[in-house]
């Protein structure tokens, strides 16, 4: 099973090219970091407090998306998870291994995808790179939309995020071999596409 990593900073495109990847190619599993935010009464305390808390990797439950990750690669029985960002709440679930047999991708996709405990060697690494007021115009309203945020709350929180992203993406870049995509540029997606079917 090949693991293709997608990355990228808030509104940079990562979902829009995880759903396109999966029609273009058969038998893909999604996996979300998102999925796995803690929602711990410590971190919903913090969030009351600090704006930005859940754009840092110690709110997402890192040890559980290894763990997914790892029920994928041996075959055994999949444990999911879903937040609900409007009440704060994770949710999880029992997936039979036997879903899992016919796959042969399995795509990572986040904000925090690239800073796990993952040898991303071995890995096919993607980074959506998009201009920031373009991020911000589709984190404004996918918030509005789905977490039921304002606007000065979103700005906020999106000037953060930006920042706190690329602060921790470098090591990332230059240790890696990553390959750049704006999934609006039909150019740059189909280098992307021709390079994954070559590899896939």
């Amino acid at each position: 099973m090949k693991t293709i990593i997608i990355t990228g900073p808030s509104g940079s495109g990562k979902s829009i090219l995880t759903n396109k990847l999966a029609k273009v190619f058969d038998n893909v599993i999604t996996i979300q970091t998102d999925s796995f935010y803690k929602d711990d009464i410590y971190i919903k305390l913090l969030s009351c407090i600090k704006h930005d808390i859940y754009d840092r990797k110690f709110s997402i439950k890192s040890k559980e998306i290894i763990e997914t990750l790892n029920s994928y690669y041996n075959n055994t029985s999949v444990i999911l998870y879903n937040y609900d960002f409007k009440i704060k709440k994770s949710t999880k679930s029992l997936q039979n291994s036997k879903t899992c047999n016919t796959n042969r991708i399995l795509i990572l996709e986040g904000i925090f995808a690239h800073r796990l405990e993952l040898n991303y060697k071995q890995t096919i690494n993607i980074i959506c790179k998009e201009e920031k007021n373009i991020c911000y115009q589709r984190r404004l309203k996918r918030d509005k939309k789905e977490r039921g945020r304002k606007k000065e709350e979103i700005k906020k929180r999106f000037n953060s995020s930006w920042d706190l992203y690329y602060k921790n993406v470098d090591k990332y870049l230059k240790n890696n071999e990553v390959i750049e995509v704006n999934t609006e540029d039909k150019f740059s997606y189909e280098v992307l596409i021709s390079k994954l079917q070559n590899i896939c």
